[in-house]
């Protein structure tokens, strides 16, 4: 089994030095390429980090943790906003670390703090503020496990199948939206809610951290080394003072407020309009299975059409979906719904990490994806609680949605605005 040096013929960035030399082997096309294993990993690190199992599984406990301490549903959705703000704070300063010392190194760090935190959630005994400590925690090293880390290395891997190739690293979280809730929510049936939280850290443990040693590593890169390599493309500094920049981080905030506040009180939501909680954990898992149609089919197009054109459908689809959800009072309407949004959710996972290399390269790509998800974060932060609140005001969640459904459908136009890719960096059709 290659160690990495079989490097392939193609791949995105010309890397400096004598360690970037391009080496004759398979391409970007084949299936022998070393990069389908970096992806190989990077899927399923995906699936057990962050952005897959503590969030498409958040809402499945929020019950049962109310049920056992009294908290409100505000004050648990406010846990994970505390998650949500600290990865925004960090994700600037962890991409930084990603560009200058590469990603492995990160990686590796970072999933292990995160398994523990996880673990540890199942051993909450001494009130409110030691779930958001935890959560701070989660927050601090959440994206160095998941598709900011991962994305990097990817993206040095690929060039002519760039989307095809971030599409199926994101399958992970696709995987672990429609498979981890039912799971998480037949253990808290049967052991209850501490068995639910020690069982996911066990599973993060297995999938995060053996393949990601073994494989990740960014193209030019020898064997287990840990070092980054220099691509070409903008400084961070250009990079931010860009107008498209603003315009995918301003689309990716409206989406973050919208999809987050609606996943993270999907289970609530629909046990409130009378479906039971098997049927909930199962909208939960069709919304987990149509991200991952989402993802593939997005990556697919990305590859062939102008990307912020196919954005502009995705984000439409995500924006129909949380207004069906608004009205949903059966399990056909939140089965639809909850697809709709998958698609999106899938989708605009892709797409960011996409748009950025188109415009910006690969010289500060992490630090540029690591400042995205400040906004996106604290626009996850924002809108699990004002749902929460409109819920406690209203005991509904129906207006609400509908209104971010609205925005999303305005910020989606602006992905009219975004000009053409630049020559000096590679680009999709157009």
């Amino acid at each position: 089994m290659s160690d990495g040096s079989d490097l392939g013929s193609v791949g995105v960035g010309r890397a400096a030095g004598p360690a970037a030399a391009i080496a004759p082997g398979p391409s970007e096309f084949d299936l022998g390429y070393y990069g389908w294993r970096v992806v190989l990993a990077a899927c399923l690190g995906v699936m057990a980090g962050f952005g897959s199992l503590f969030v498409y599984t958040f809402s499945v406990f929020v019950k049962p943790l109310a049920a056992e301490f009294g908290w409100s549903r505000e004050a648990i959705s406010s846990g994970f906003a505390i998650a949500a703000v600290t990865l925004g704070f960090s994700s600037p300063l962890l991409g930084r670390w990603i560009d200058r010392f590469g990603p492995r190194r990160i990686i590796l760090s970072c999933m292990t703090i995160y398994v523990c935190a996880i673990a540890s959630l199942s051993w909450l005994r001494f009130g409110l503020w030691q779930f958001y400590v935890t959560c701070v925690v989660l927050g601090i090293v959440g994206n160095g496990a998941a598709h900011l880390a991962y994305s990097r290395s990817i993206s040095t891997w690929f060039h002519r199948r760039l989307g095809t190739a971030l599409a199926l690293v994101m399958v992970g979280a696709g995987l672990g939206a429609m498979i981890l809730p039912v799971v998480a929510q037949s253990i808290i049936s049967r052991s209850g809610w501490r068995a639910a939280y020690a069982s996911l850290g066990g599973l993060a443990l297995l999938l995060g951290l053996p393949l990601s040693w073994r494989y990740i590593r960014e193209r030019g890169v020898m064997g287990n080394k840990s070092a980054a390599v220099t691509h070409a493309g903008m400084t961070w500094q250009q990079g931010v003072r860009s107008f498209a920049f603003w315009i995918i981080t301003a689309i990716l905030f409206v989406s973050s407020i919208s999809m987050n506040g609606a996943i993270t009180h999907l289970s609530a939501l629909l046990t409130d309009r009378g479906l039971t909680t098997g049927d909930a954990a199962l909208c939960a898992s069709i919304l987990g299975g149509s991200s991952l149609l989402g993802r593939i089919v997005v990556g697919w197009l990305m590859d062939r059409f102008f990307g912020p054109r196919v954005a502009l459908v995705i984000n439409l689809i995500t924006g129909l979906g949380i207004f069906l959800l608004a009205r949903a009072t059966s399990f056909s309407a939140g089965c639809v719904a909850t697809a709709l949004i998958g698609v999106g959710a899938g989708g605009e996972a892709a797409i960011t990490p996409y748009l950025l290399t188109r415009y910006f390269g690969l010289r500060a790509f992490s630090t540029l994806y690591g400042l995205t998800w400040t906004f996106y974060a604290a626009a996850g932060a924002i809108g699990p609680v004002i749902l929460g609140r409109a819920f406690d005001a209203s005991g509904s969640y129906a207006s609400l949605l509908t209104l971010l459904a609205a925005a999303l459908g305005l910020a989606a136009a602006t992905n009219l605005l975004l000009p053409r890719y630049s020559d000096s960096f590679p680009a999709a059709t157009q």
